[in-house]
């Protein structure tokens, strides 16, 4: 849902910017034309942007730096996915103060990941691909998931690394092919 609302403002903002009346025309050159409409990532159409856009982040000022704080927090605290919302905003709580803007700008990327998507590389049900294990910010969420996991869950109740989630913990299913315990 977070993602069909930021498809739909920067929609806005580009049919905006195309349809203002004291624009100025200049016809560049075929190759330096921006890819305007989808741009993939990590294997999903996930922005609707120009790839020559710069990233809008201002760390100038003490408010512009509020504002942008304010918003990755609220982006990461509410994202739609409860488990999600949890782990990375308390993340980005403890350590978005201390992040300079090539942190803020992993950070971003981060955020602007599919939750499903996310949620099975943070918990290796799935491997990450490799632009989004070479994040910073991923990494270290992934590490902080990953020792949350080893502390608090014992290995019968988690499922093999690199194998999806089985809920095996209904107990009106006992079958032949239901788990003794956990969700295996």
């Amino acid at each position: 849902m977070a993602s069909l609302r930021r498809a739909l403002i920067s929609a806005q903002r580009i049919l905006k910017y195309t349809a203002s009346p004291n624009r100025i025309h200049i016809s560049p050159s075929p190759s330096s034309q921006p890819q305007t409409l989808f741009c993939p990532q990590y294997g999903w159409v996930s922005r609707f942007s120009t790839t020559t856009q710069p990233m809008d982040i201002d760390l100038s000022s003490e408010e512009s730096k509020r504002r942008l704080f304010n918003r990755l927090l609220y982006r990461s605290k509410q994202r739609g996915f409860l488990e999600l919302d949890l782990v990375l905003g308390k993340w980005v709580e403890k350590h978005i103060h201390s992040m300079d803007e090539n942190g803020i700008k992993a950070l971003v990327d981060v955020l602007d990941l599919e939750n499903p998507d996310l949620w099975k590389w943070l918990t290796g049900q799935e491997p990450a691909p490799e632009a989004v294990n070479g994040n910073p910010v991923f990494i270290s969420i992934h590490k902080k998931v990953l020792s949350n996991l080893d502390n608090h869950a014992s290995p019968e109740t988690r499922a093999v690394a690199g194998q999806p989630w089985v809920r095996g913990w209904d107990d009106f299913k006992k079958g032949r092919d239901s788990p003794i315990t956990g969700n295996q």
